[in-house]
């Protein structure tokens, strides 16, 4: 898009950041009061594995291979991702969503989609996904169920149909090649009855730059996902749940530590998203936030090593994260370790060890820097 402003990121320079933005991360979590690696073991047609993207940096911004496409399609989610000519469709959006996205694949180039993924099968998701079938051939449909009782869910279970294809249900774990980017498939690691946490998480890497696009997933799943030991570490953050408070927990976000959220959600819409919660902990993190809602389509390109980001719209930082640093406290508070078992909690825990088996931390931060980790029953 011809008006998108741009500019450049640089991910090194990102993670010479980390360990402030761990500490951040901590308070956060202090504050909010609330917390086997995948081994690719099936490879599924749609690329060339042994291609690898060429990691030099032009210092005249050449023209990048990899793409990300944060489409805005108001209170919902569609995410189109390119490498090498090769397209992806993540989510389409709401029923009415779905000749914008069409219009929009148009505006790309896109003329065949290896993959479409509905990430679950809520209306803001695979509503639009019904019309992109309906217009581009594609070579594989992925969804987390291969039944609904809803029309839209039919009406993209139909068109997958009339492709001759059949909505498939992949496996965690799961590997694609999308040209020379890498797409892993991450979650969800358990059953949920909650349609939010059956949100497929797809990890995609693109030389040493990361991806993460989550769904609708709520903090149960997210836990889950942390547990199963996935590797979560990305750059870039689809953020949860359109930004509700219902996602993006600490242990989650400690997990990942993006440079960059992005949230896709509509303006004014009644929800309330995102929620201060979130931008919250997104501010406490050192996160960078990116909005639809504010900055219409969001297009994150990659060379293999650096970013260029690109919004429709300018809005200054304070709008796009407007939370009061002083609303959420900046106080700490004190809490109590168990020198045996080296977990530290709040006072209130029920799990307090035995007063001779206590010692006492000023701070998150001073207990994190003792060796010491949070409580899962207490610190969420």
């Amino acid at each position: 898009m011809e008006n998108f402003k741009k500019e450049k990121v640089n991910p090194s320079a990102f993670r010479r950041g980390l360990v402030r933005r761990l500490l951040a991360l901590a308070v956060a979590a202090a504050l909010a009061l609330s917390l086997a690696a995948c081994d690719g073991s099936a490879v599924l047609p749609g690329g060339s594995a042994g291609v690898t993207p060429d990691h030099s940096v032009s210092q005249t911004g050449t023209e990048q291979s990899f793409a990300a496409h944060f489409i805005d399609v108001g209170q919902a989610l569609s995410v189109l991702v390119e490498c090498d000519g090769q397209f992806m469709l993540y989510d389409g959006g709401n029923v009415d969503d779905g000749s914008l996205v069409v219009s929009y694949l148009q505006s790309r180039g896109v003329e065949e989609l290896q993959y479409v993924f509905c990430s679950h099968a809520h209306e803001d998701h695979v509503g639009g996904l019904a019309a992109a079938l309906a217009y581009f051939p594609a070579n594989h449909v992925y969804s987390p169920v291969t039944e609904n009782s809803t029309k839209c869910f039919n009406d993209f279970v139909k068109y997958t149909h009339q492709q001759g294809l059949q909505v498939e249900v992949p496996t965690a774990g799961t590997v694609w090649q999308l040209g020379s980017a890498t797409v892993r498939l991450l979650g969800p690691v358990a059953q949920y009855s909650d349609t939010n946490d059956t949100s497929l998480v797809l990890r995609i890497d693109y030389g040493s730059t990361s991806f993460l696009l989550t769904g609708d997933m709520e903090k149960t799943a997210e836990t889950d996902l942390v547990n199963s030991g996935a590797d979560l570490k990305a750059d870039v953050l689809q953020v949860g749940h359109h930004g509700s408070s219902t996602s993006t927990g600490y242990l989650f976000l400690n997990a990942v530590l993006p440079e960059m959220g992005v949230i896709s959600c509509g303006a004014g819409n009644k929800y309330g998203h995102p929620h201060e919660e979130t931008l919250s902990i997104l501010r406490d993190a050192g996160v960078d936030v990116y909005r639809t809602d504010l900055q219409g389509t969001i297009t994150i390109g990659s060379d293999g090593q650096n970013y260029t980001v690109g919004t429709e719209h300018f809005v200054p930082d304070a709008q796009l994260n407007p939370t009061d640093p002083a609303a959420s406290g900046t106080a700490q508070q004190g809490y109590i370790g168990n020198v045996n078992s080296k977990k530290f909690h709040l006072p209130s825990c029920a799990n307090l060890p035995a007063e001779k088996n206590q010692i006492l931390f000023s701070s998150y931060q001073e207990a994190v820097a003792a060796g010491y980790t949070p409580c899962s029953s207490c610190i969420k």
